[in-house]
């Protein structure tokens, strides 16, 4: 008799055979079939990358939560492995994380059942449980380690982050007091018996009701929390999707287990971008991935039977602002298949330019000057087509002093523009570009802003122009290199 895992693979395998969509990512991790959501147990472990996800092999919905899982030994060259955990008594597998405990890869995850009908929320049990592995292929589950949460009558209790500092384990988790969004704060010897310390953080009136998939670190010589508030609302150009995911710096008390901290800040400002989870490298620089979608968004590619993406593994790095900087790691540079030659004057007036390329996953660098731009508004439009006409514009606002991504324009009925400010004071715009099949991630002025969006243009829509309205604007350098795709080579 085969068990839940072995289930959720056989017919994991079938549907993958029918699936063939021309928005599927050439260079992210998107899952063979069904549903993907948060990056779940990211980890460098016995000289193995790690990432698993939230995922629904079943069905291109959200459904009863499983754990897929990818490995790399580069965190760019991904393979697919088998369904890492499945529901069972403890319920739906949430998310979670994961660690090294010598030999053994350990996971925690959040087990999430409806006692009563579903979608009821006052009838809902979470709990923390434990999964080991000695292959870090197949996991055999030790049961519930944390069964209650620290107040009598606290339902939401989810997304355990597990590390080790000073010969003890560490975890915080997400948690909802009433209306009020918090961190709880516990310790371990022995990963088993868990011990509630405090609540580390918890949510002023604007900050939400719901603090879900938490993280916790030290940077220059400073904490960092991360974490994605539910009921935050919009204002002005923030917070524009239904949920944010961002960060805190400030310092953190160990003898009161509590951290103080002055603001929130949004991690990305494009239109799909969530749960964002950190690990370390190999060689110790802090590594973040994070969902590349957004709750209630369009997704198209359900029509094909899967849905949702992993971002780019992104280094993070603080500086002497407290802004938490996100920088493509180097080893993307290994997509890197053809170095092509962007056909562009180096000063664009008023017009729209095509330099000559029409690919569907390209890098690009290009650098603009503003010593002597006049041009309201400047920047790529990625993906253009005649028919239909399609474009998604990526620029430079200079009345507003913010980057933006624009893609009323990108297919499938796909709409909204979001923006970052930025501060261009060395006179330089410039805009590092991953462009997927289905998505474009923006770094901007070495990690100043991030934007990342879903996009779903016609196969047909290839062109890429550059293109400066009403005034001029130079173009300092410009770099392009067609990708390869990682899953079909």
């Amino acid at each position: 008799m085969i068990n839940d895992v072995q289930k959720a693979n056989q017919i994991l395998a079938l549907k993958t055979a029918e699936i063939n969509c021309c928005h599927r990512p050439g260079f992210h991790i998107s899952p063979p079939a069904g549903w993907l959501n948060d990056p779940n147990g990211l980890c460098f472990h016995n000289g193995t990358y790690h990432a698993f996800y939230q995922h629904h092999p079943f069905s291109e919905n959200w459904g009863p939560m499983h754990w897929g899982h990818v490995t790399s030994t580069d965190m760019v060259h991904w393979q697919h492995q088998s369904v890492a955990l499945a529901p069972g008594e403890e319920g739906a597998c949430f998310s979670g994380s994961a660690v090294s405990d010598g030999e053994q890869l350990a996971l925690f995850y959040t087990g999430s059942i409806w006692l009563g009908e579903e979608g009821d929320d006052s009838q809902m049990r979470q709990v923390q449980c434990l999964a080991t592995s000695r292959d870090g292929l197949i996991f055999e589950k030790q049961g519930i380690v944390m069964p209650l949460p620290p107040k009598n009558g606290m339902i939401h209790f989810r997304d355990p982050k597990v590390w080790r500092e000073e010969n003890r384990w560490h975890m915080v988790v997400g948690m909802r007091d009433g209306e009020t969004g918090q961190i709880g704060y516990y310790q371990s010897d022995d990963l088993h018996e868990w011990s509630f310390i405090s609540v580390l953080a918890e949510a002023d009136k604007s900050m939400g009701f719901m603090w879900e998939c938490p993280d916790f670190f030290s940077m220059a010589g400073k904490q960092v929390l991360i974490c994605s508030p539910q009921g935050m609302q919009a204002s002005g150009y923030d917070n524009r999707s239904l949920f944010q995911n961002g960060y805190m710096v400030g310092q953190f008390d160990k003898e009161q287990g509590t951290f103080t901290f002055d603001k929130f800040e949004e991690l990305d400002h494009g239109h799909d971008f969530y749960a964002l989870q950190t690990f370390t490298a190999a060689d110790g620089r802090r590594v973040g991935i994070a969902w590349m979608d957004m709750w209630e968004s369009n997704m198209p590619t359900q029509k094909k039977g899967w849905a949702g993406a992993l971002t780019l593994p992104r280094e993070l790095q603080l500086d002497a602002d407290n802004k938490l900087r996100q920088i493509p790691v180097v080893e993307l540079q290994s997509l890197r298949c053809e170095k092509l030659n962007p056909v562009c004057r180096k000063s664009i007036n008023n017009e729209v330019q095509f330099i000559g390329i029409q690919e569907e996953m390209l890098e690009l660098k290009i650098c603009f000057s503003l010593a002597q731009a006049g041009a309201e508004r400047f920047g790529l439009m990625l993906r253009c087509g005649e028919t239909p006409f399609e474009q998604t514009l990526i620029g430079y606002d200079a009345m507003a002093g913010r980057v933006f991504i624009d893609r009323n324009l990108s297919g499938q009925n796909m709409q909204g523009v979001r923006s970052a400010a930025v501060d261009a004071l060395d006179g330089v715009i410039e805009l590092h570009i991953f462009l997927d099949r289905s998505s474009v991630e923006i770094f901007v002025n070495q990690g100043e802003a991030a934007l990342t969006s879903r996009i779903y243009p016609s196969q047909s829509s290839l062109d890429v122009k550059v293109f400066a309205e009403n005034g001029r604007v130079d173009i300092e350098q410009f770099s392009a290199w067609r990708l390869q795709d990682i899953w079909n080579k």
